[in-house]
Parts: C-alpha cells; structure tokens; sequence
C-alpha cells in the first residue's frame, strides 16, 4: 500500500445535505406559511470546515460515513473537486444525513435533523494513518466515540487536536481530555461545568480538561478565549446577514488556518470572526466563504459590533477597542 500523504488539517465528523427553506416570517403552531424557493446545499460540522481550509489553501483530508445515495455523490464529486482527500466510510441502502434549515427574515435558522443510526461512525471503521498524518486533527463530538479514538492517536503523535462541541453528549469527558484548543458554542461550558459564570467555566474547563486554550463563541458578541493566563475577546464584525448557517463552522475554520500559520491569538480570533461573519453573508453553511484577502480586507475595513456606534456587550469592554483583555485577577 502506497504511504498516506501527509495534509495540513484532517477533520474526522459530520457531513449533511441541507434543503434551505427562507421564509417571510416563520410558522406559528398549525399555521400554514407559503415559501418561494429551496435550494439542496452541502454542510456539515467538520466537513464544512474542511472545505473552508482546503479552499483557503491548506491540504486537507475528510473522514466520515455517507450512505450511497445521491447527497453522497454530491459530498465526494465537491471534495473531488477542491482537492480535498475523501475517507468515506459508504452505508449501503442507507440515506445520508440530510437536515432542513428554515431561514427567518432576519438569516437566523431553525434546523430540523435526520440521521440513521446506522450513520454513526464507529472507532473500529477508522484508520490510523488518516489521522496521524496531518499537522492538525478537527473533530466535532457526535459520534463521541470514534472521536475519541481519533484524539487518542493523534495525542500519541504528537498531532494538536482541535473540536467543535455544542452538546455534551455520552463519553465527552473523555474526548475533551484529549483536545488540545476547544471552541465550544456560548453556552457549551457552561452547561458543562455546571456554572453560568462563562468567563469561570472557561478556566474550569481549561484547569479540569487540560486544553491549551478554551474558547466560546458568543455571536454577534464575537468570541472569548482563556489561554490558561488571560482572557482574550474578539468583537464580531457587522455584516449584512443572509443565512447564519455554518457561522461556526467557518470560524473554526479560521482558527485553524490560523493556528497553523503561528500567528498570535489576536490576530488568530479576528481572523475566525472575519471568516465566520462574511459566511453569513450568503445563504447555505459554505455559501460565504471568501478568500483569504477579502477576509483581511474586512479586518482592516469592517466595523464591529460592541464599538462606539454599536451597543456593547453586558459586560462592556473597552469601547474604543476591537479587541480586550480581561486581567487574571478579575476573573478569579
């Protein structure tokens, strides 16, 4: 067998087929509301955000199961397409995940999921070799277990580990062990931790789990993130909002495209807001990802909200700033 090429990023988790529904306004209980238009569109957690590194120029590899239906021939012909390497783990007679997003005149979406168990990836349908050679693993924690187990190999090789968590899900404390940089959504930890203090569960988080860094996005409030010595916020950039699905993805997927060229983490978490913001411009969960310099045109051009002409986050940093820290001592 020939050597596995070495990528920049592998992602290990969920792929979907999304039908987008915008609507005018969004459906009361037994009500009945006419739309216009839908669109089939690619998305997905980890898969999304692969395509975003791949596009921006990293090498890539997706891991993930599909069925063998027509959304899985649409899932390989676009990784086929951009260069991205497809591990496909294929479920005969099985359909692919495929969700239905209704849009709201405002791009915020309602998202209804469909999955067959039988489209849970398992630890045993994994190879090492697809995770060990990579400068960087991304997982999200559906299928918990074969995440963990994609961790656990790339701890022992020395691969960072990257996640994308929204729920705790069975067996997660186990996978969190071995994350590296956590980017959980704004009430993640919190849940987690058992705590509404978000600046306090970040630093458990980070002290219980060992990560390097834990970070919560917050929306239109940007995102903050706990290095293990201070505090770091982001103010999010004010973009025209189409469809708001896949912001996460995308940011995530400029974490680590910055994290893989070592730039400084404030530098780092701009750049994620940027891509995650000017994903939003456009409807679908990789409909607007741009080019790298559209996104540092936006850092360098775009205003935020939490500014001197936008209402600031509760608590309000520095209104001047783009960007603020919070002393160790305020948090402890």
């Amino acid at each position: 067998m020939a050597k596995l090429a070495q990528v920049d990023l592998v992602g290990v988790g969920l792929n979907a087929t999304d039908t987008v529904i915008p609507l005018t306004e969004f459906p009361k209980s037994g009500a009945k509301v006419e739309y216009s238009t839908r669109s089939v569109m690619l998305g997905g957690q980890v898969a999304s955000t692969v395509v975003a590194c791949q596009a921006w120029g990293l090498k890539t590899r997706y891991v993930g199961k599909l069925g063998d239906d027509d959304a899985a021939r649409m899932h390989k012909q676009a990784f086929e397409s951009l260069g991205t390497e497809a591990q496909i783990v294929t479920v005969p007679g099985t359909p692919s995940l495929h969700n239905f997003i209704l849009l709201d005149s405002n791009g915020d979406r309602t998202v209804l999921c469909q999955r067959d168990e039988r489209m849970v990836l398992q630890p045993h349908e994994l190879d090492r070799d697809w995770i060990v050679n990579a400068r960087a693993l991304h997982l999200d924690g559906h299928d918990t277990a074969a995440a963990t187990q994609a961790a656990v190999w790339a701890r022992q090789a020395g691969v960072p580990v990257l996640a994308d968590l929204d729920d705790p899900y069975p067996g997660i404390d186990d996978l969190i062990a071995n994350i590296d940089y956590l980017v959980v959504n704004h009430d993640f930890s919190c849940r987690l931790m058992n705590d509404n203090n978000l600046e306090a569960s970040l630093r458990r988080m980070q002290s219980r789990y060992g990560c390097r860094l834990t970070a919560a996005t917050l929306g239109e409030d940007g995102v903050v993130a706990w290095d293990g010595k201070r505090f770091l916020h982001s103010a999010a950039y004010r973009v025209p909002v189409v469809d708001t699905t896949g912001a996460g993805d995308i940011f995530r997927a400029g974490f680590i495209y910055g994290l893989l060229r070592d730039w400084p983490l404030d530098r780092l978490l701009d750049f994620s807001c940027a891509a995650g913001a000017m994903n939003c411009t456009a409807a679908g969960a990789r409909g607007g990802i741009r080019p790298v310099a559209v996104l540092e045109q936006l850092m360098a051009t775009g205003r935020r909200y939490g500014t001197s002409q936008d209402p600031c986050p509760d608590p309000c940093p520095d209104p001047c700033q783009n960007t603020w820290l919070i002393s160790e001592e305020r948090s402890a």
